[in-house]
Formats: C-alpha cells, structure tokens, sequence
C-alpha cells in the first residue's frame, strides 16, 4: 500500500506544478491579449487616414499613375502568399486552421503560387501539403518587434515583384471572433482597376475635398507604401491577439482537465489510505484477540462427570 500511495503523492504534486505552469500561460496569454487587440483598434483609425488620403490622391490623379501595377491578364499572373501562424504551440488547431484556409484558397487560383510562412509552426504545415515556399519569418514577440518584421516582408515582396511584373499578393491570417480564431484572407497586390475604383468610392467626411499638395504622383506613391506597410502590420497584430486567444482557451480546457484528474487522485489516494488505516485497525484488533484475551477452562462433558461422581461416592 505504501509503495502505491508515495506513487499516488507523486503524481498528484505532478499535476499541481504542472498546473502551476498551465495557470502562468494562462496570465500572459489574457495579457498579450489585451496589448495586441488594443494595437488593432489603434491601427483601424490611421489605416481608415490612409485610405481616406489614396482615396483622394486617386480622384485627382491620372489613372495612367498605376499602369505599372497592371501588367497582363489575371490568368497569368504569378500569385505569391503571406500565411501568419505561430512558432510555439499549445494554441489548439491555429496552424492547422489557418494553413488549410490558406491552401484551399491558393489552391482554387491559376499561376504559380509560391508562399513566404510567418511562424515555425505555419512552415511546417505548408511544407507537408507541398507548397514552394519563399522563406521563413519569425513570429514577433511584442508589438514594438512587429514593425522590423513588416519591414523584411515588404522588402522581399518588393524584390519579388520586381522579378514578377503584376504579381499578386495575398495574406491570409487569422482574427478572434467570439473567441475563436477566424481565418480571413486579402490581396494587397496588384493595385488594380477594381481597388482603385473601390477606394474612389469612399466618402469623405466633410463636403469639400482636400487638395494634394505638390506632385500627385509621388503623394500617391507614398500612401501606397503606406497603404501596404498598415495592411501588413494589422494582420501580424490580429494574427498575434487570435494565438493568444487559441492559447488561452487550450490552457482553460487543459486547467480544467488537470483540475479533473487531481479530483480523481486525491479520491484515489484517500480510498486507498483509509483501506490502509482499516486494515492496521483489524490487524490490531485480531492481535489482541488472539493474544490479550482471558483463558477460557475446558467444558468437561456429562458422562464423565457423573463417572467421578460415582467413584466418589463408593
């Protein structure tokens, strides 16, 4: 019994110090959280600013301004991709969820499509589904480490779509709804008739329109970079938030488990004391039967005494 319960004692300070860690996730997961949404909410108003600005900037500019990101049909554009996911796991189905979406989409556009992945985990993903892959970034571990990543990102896509005039872009990341991770995709690239008609499109908030100061051009070409510098940036921030998220609802469903399985060893380990303790007490009662009782005399049967009596008595 002894040699049991010290294995049952062991395996329940196991399951504490292992829930110990699950708990500390837990904290830093919530708090990543809160730091990453509340970039996203900060990025929508300046992302809002700088469509509002190449909107503008369209509207007065010739069209002739985006001819170099219109080269060649549709059908015969290389089609390049950006999938975040994440390095560390302990974040449920992430990877795979996004990875999927990633794929199923590619999958369903022509030309050749080659992927840059955000994230060990990603990486390998697309790796087992056979996809050309680009290269490999680190996920960022703060919000401060997000812009050096942006600025690696945009100078590989610069390189590549100098190297594939009217290539496309597309990112594919995943946003927390209700707590879940959502995947959601979009194309950055090329900045075609259809973006540049939708941005035309957009109201602006006073009645008069601003003037663009000095060349048209070059303004429009800035916004531009910041148009894609913005896009990237909130995808790695959403992206960021929804892994933390997946984190923190894995570390709830394993510190639920953990507390289930410490219900059960303490039960187990209580029964078996007990069952100890009852038989010690047997084991004690019985040794004092057995030893510490009074003697009892032999009953002597009938027949032989009414024999003694009767010697006596002659």
């Amino acid at each position: 019994m002894s040699n049991s319960a010290a294995s049952l004692r062991r395996k329940i300070d196991s399951a504490g110090d292992l829930q110990s860690v699950v708990r500390t996730m837990k904290a830093l997961a919530a708090s990543s959280i809160g730091q990453y949404e509340e970039s996203v909410r900060a990025l929508a108003d300046y992302y809002r600013t700088v469509e509002l600005g190449l909107s503008v900037c369209i509207r007065k500019t010739e069209p002739t301004a985006l001819a170099a990101q219109r080269q060649g049909p549709a059908a015969a554009r290389p089609i390049a991709a950006v999938v975040f996911g994440s390095d560390q796991g302990l974040v449920g189905q992430f990877n795979e969820v996004v990875a999927d979406y990633a794929l199923k989409s590619l999958a369903g556009m022509s030309g050749k499509v080659q992927v840059w992945a955000v994230g060990e985990r990603v990486h390998a993903r697309l790796v087992d589904a056979g996809v050309p892959l680009l290269g490999l970034f680190e996920v960022p571990n703060s919000i401060k480490a997000i812009t050096p990543l942006v600025g690696r990102i945009l100078v590989e896509v610069e390189e590549h779509h100098g190297q594939n005039e009217g290539a496309e872009l597309h990112l594919f990341y995943s946003h927390s709804k209700s707590g879940a991770a959502e995947p959601v995709s979009q194309q950055l690239l090329p900045l075609d008739e259809n973006w540049r008609r939708k941005l035309a499109k957009l109201p602006w908030p006073t009645v008069r329109l601003p003037e663009v100061m000095g060349s048209g051009t070059h303004t429009l070409q800035a916004l531009i970079r910041e148009y894609l510098f913005v896009s990237l940036f909130r995808a790695a921030a959403e992206s960021l938030a929804s892994e933390n998220a997946s984190r923190l609802s894995a570390m709830q469903r394993a510190d639920k488990n953990i507390d289930e399985l410490l219900d059960d060893l303490k039960r187990t380990f209580h029964r078996m004391r007990q069952t100890g303790i009852d038989e010690e007490l047997f084991d004690v009662i019985s040794g004092f039967e057995a030893l510490g009782g009074p003697a009892k005399k032999p009953r002597v049967p009938v027949s032989e005494r009414i024999e003694v009596s009767a010697r006596r008595s002659g």
